[in-house]
């Protein structure tokens, strides 16, 4: 299986919650990975998403400790859509 990974930066002015996430993001800048699976027997390449991942502070006593939290990208957008309507 033929797999592909994008990267892309969100800014979040206010701090957020995300379903899933236990805690209260801060604000800031975070890294989004999305991982891609291509489908098979097609005569063009068409990939699927596998996963979504933001790479988030793991505590606010520890900012530089960084983990890899799967998220609904459909909630990451409408958080992203709140923060830029504030």
């Amino acid at each position: 299986m033929t797999t592909r990974s994008t990267r892309k930066l969100l800014t979040f002015r206010y701090s957020f919650s995300l379903k899933g996430v236990d805690r209260l993001l801060p604000a800031g800048d975070y890294q989004v990975i999305t991982d891609e699976a291509v489908i098979e027997d097609l005569s063009f390449p068409v990939y699927r998403r596998t996963s979504t991942m933001i790479l988030a502070p793991s505590s606010p006593h520890e900012p530089t400790s960084i983990e890899m939290l799967t998220v609904d990208p459909d909630d990451l957008k409408q958080a992203h859509l709140r923060d830029s309507e504030t």
